[in-house]
């Protein structure tokens, strides 16, 4: 396993690409409603990469056909955007995006619960919601504070196994490394191991990505080759955050805040290379 370290230049390269995701993500959220076809949000996508000069890097990823993946409730992950297919209230939606911008990738997601819908189905989803965000933000904070790779994914799985009824964790996707590509050395599991990993080194940065189910984390993807659903019909979640490791701590360079508010909580405070 190859890992790169990046410089300080290089991680601030990343930081500008990572922002360019979040202003897509800002664009995302203020257009989903009910009624919006998934094609239409992708080509939100698109008009935000365009404004900031960059290039999504999910279009053309092994023929990947879109610029973005939206997978709405029993989509685990890979959700293909289309035209035909029309969010609705209640939807647990969940929004991958990526950027490259002059080489260095950016690479993060979040979900939402559309508002509207059945009250019991929709407090479930966003319970579902919650509790992956939160299990992405403890999978950052063990990133902060624990020495190798494999702590992240005992941080999420504890977490995570500590609610009834417990979600299930997905094992097959998971976390990465990133840089000059978009998927690169180590992986970053979302559960625990006996292995803890690499050692956490200054220069890494990391993909911390759980993605959780309401039932078994069983998968099939569909003939499109791209879009992968939960085996039993349940519900899934996904929320990703990019973040590097540097001499004096971490920062979250998918949030405009370095993840300060967000990693208040745990006691930790980000610190950024300068920009």
């Amino acid at each position: 396993m190859a890992i790169q370290l990046w410089d300080h230049q290089e991680i601030l390269k990343m930081r500008r690409a990572a922002l360019i995701v979040h202003a897509i993500h800002d664009g995302l959220r203020g257009a989903i409603h009910p009624g919006i076809s998934t094609g239409e949000l992708d080509r939100v996508a698109l008009n935000v990469l365009e404004e900031h000069g960059a290039k999504s890097n999910f279009i053309g990823y092994y023929d990947y056909p879109a610029q973005t993946c939206i997978s709405r409730n029993a989509v685990m992950v890979h959700g293909i955007p289309s035209d035909t297919e029309i969010v609705e209230a209640g939807d647990l939606v969940s929004m991958d995006c990526g950027a490259v911008l002059d080489g260095y990738h950016g690479d993060s997601a979040f979900s939402v619960v559309v508002p509207g819908g059945d009250k019991t189905l929709t407090e479930r989803r966003q319970r579902l919601c919650d509790i992956t965000e939160a299990a992405m933000w403890v999978g950052v904070a063990a990133m902060a504070t624990e020495s190798h790779v494999g702590d992240i994914g005992r941080a999420i799985d504890g977490f995570v196994t500590s609610f009834t009824p417990e979600p299930g964790i997905v094992e097959d996707f998971t976390g990465h490394g990133i840089g000059t590509a978009m998927h690169m050395d180590p992986d970053v599991l979302n559960y625990a191991t006996r292995s803890r990993g690499p050692k956490l080194r200054p220069g890494m940065v990391l993909c911390i990505e759980p993605i959780l189910t309401e039932g078994k984390q069983d998968n099939v993807t569909l003939e499109d080759g791209w879009t992968t659903v939960t085996q039993d019909g349940s519900d899934a979640c996904h929320w990703e955050a990019q973040v590097a490791l540097h001499e004096d701590g971490i920062w979250v360079l998918s949030e405009p805040d370095g993840g300060a508010a967000a990693l208040e909580p745990f006691g930790i405070t980000p610190v950024p290379l300068g920009e």
